[in-house]
């Protein structure tokens, strides 16, 4: 399968300098081997906090439902 970075970077709201920023089969598999979700997990104003826990992140989901952005 062919890696569509330059199209994922659209909608990639991710803050960090990262190497796997829009290729998000790794992105996803580096967070998910330390227990995190992806920014995209994330409405902007809190990713920028880089706390990309699942905790974190069912916080937010049940203060704010599923539409944040």
């Amino acid at each position: 399968m062919e890696c569509k970075r330059e199209q994922n970077l659209i909608n990639c709201n991710c803050s960090y300098p990262c190497s796997k920023k829009g290729i998000c089969c790794d992105c996803i598999a580096s967070h998910r081997r330390v227990g995190e979700l992806p920014a995209c997990y994330f409405p902007d104003d809190m990713e920028k906090g880089y706390d990309r826990s699942v905790d974190n992140f069912i916080r937010i989901y049940k203060e704010r439902g599923i539409s944040w952005n």
